[in-house]
């Protein structure tokens, strides 16, 4: 077969193909200049766009946009119309391009130092329960106790990456605060009590709480007290052990510094802590633990040492976590209100991202005294 033969033999084939690539699309026009019915339910398999919503509800684009940016100037029957049409295709907002067109995430950043202390769990769910309410994502970073580490997810994450910041129990403060105050970018902490010029905080009173701590085992009759500290860069561990300190002179009783152990808030640390005053030649009838968490490992180091909670020792912690209700002798603690915490940390950013022009506040929130029963008279008290 020739040349010739063989194109006029693929002609048929070639002309038919063209026929198809040249036949015209039959999907018919809104009177919104949108593609009709029948071509959005051909595409049902891809992903729904905002074009898809404002046709089935039969709204323009932009009025898609604002109920998805929350606008207020929308008619509430128009509103519900799309949202139904938003539920019907499955669409979801694409949070990129809703950041480009109004310059919010509608997400928040989190920074922690760790999860498996129960601390920042029980203030994560609050942060968690009132975000939720708020109709904002939260985006959680875990620092592990690292300045370096915190300050570099600081950068990230107030470049663009969410609207604004809560910073819990902050370590490295310094190495960005004045950043954040210079761009005027908001951000809340939570549980930092220290000097934070033009910072909006958030924390526990841990100061009067420790004093009403420590003025409630000298009530019971105990004169030498042990008292673990929290972590050196860290607060609220200051503050503790000043309160520590204001509670014994105001009694009349002098600070025996060798009661007083450097401590971490964590269990391990705890346990050591304890070891350390049971081996004075004149070990405390009492101790303080700075935290729950620390006030679990002195139970654990009395219970090694033969000593009885709270016959031959009172245990006294601070926070008042789940747990503590739940250990073999519920302890006795001073309770900060961790969840509440979270929640009005969360409260007071959702009012700067309302309002930035609002003057920096510090809310303190109260502590409690919570007697369960590892708390008691020394032996010697009793005796009398």
């Amino acid at each position: 077969m020739g040349v010739e033969s063989r194109a006029a033999a693929h002609a048929p084939r070639a002309a038919a193909r063209s026929r198809s690539r040249t036949r015209p699309e039959t999907a018919e026009l809104s009177p919104l200049g949108l593609p009709g019915l029948a071509s959005t339910r051909a595409r049902r398999d891809k992903r729904p766009t905002i074009f898809d919503v404002a046709l089935l509800a039969g709204v323009s684009y932009s009025t898609v946009s604002r109920v998805v940016n929350g606008h207020p100037n929308v008619n509430p029957v128009t509103r519900e119309r799309v949202q139904g049409a938003m539920s019907e295709l499955g669409y979801v907002a694409h949070v990129t391009a809703r950041a480009l067109a109004s310059g919010r995430t509608q997400a928040i950043g989190l920074l922690a130092q760790e999860l498996d202390n129960p601390f920042f769990s029980v203030v994560i769910k609050g942060i968690d329960q009132e975000v939720s309410v708020a109709d904002y994502d939260l985006l959680l970073c875990t620092t592990h106790s690292r300045r370096e580490k915190e300050a570099e997810y600081v950068a990230r994450l107030s470049h663009g990456m969410v609207d604004g910041l809560l910073i819990l129990l902050p370590t490295g403060l310094p190495e960005y605060v004045e950043h954040l105050r210079a761009e005027h970018y908001p951000f809340v902490l939570i549980d930092h009590d220290s000097d934070a010029p033009g910072c909006n905080i958030v924390n526990a009173a841990n100061r009067s709480g420790t004093r009403q701590g420590i003025t409630y085992l000298i009530g019971l009759g105990h004169r030498r007290i042990g008292f673990i500290c929290g972590r050196e860069d860290v607060g609220a561990s200051h503050q503790r052990y000043a309160g520590y300190r204001e509670a014994l002179t105001e009694a009349g009783i002098q600070v025996d510094d060798s009661l007083v152990v450097a401590g971490d808030f964590l269990e391990p640390r705890g346990y050591e802590a304890a070891q350390e005053l049971l081996r004075l030649l004149r070990p405390p009838t009492a101790i303080f633990a700075s935290s729950d968490a620390a006030a679990f490992g002195v139970l654990g180091a009395a219970r090694d040492a033969g000593l009885q909670v709270p016959r031959d020792l009172s245990v006294l912690g601070f926070d008042d976590i789940v747990e503590a209700s739940y250990v073999g002798a519920a302890l006795s603690t001073v309770r900060q209100p961790l969840r509440e915490m979270g929640r009005v940390a969360v409260q007071r950013l959702l009012s700067l991202l309302s309002d930035p022009s609002q003057p920096p506040t510090r809310i303190v929130m109260d502590t409690e005294l919570v007697i369960r029963q590892t708390t008691a008279p020394p032996p010697a008290v009793r005796a009398a």
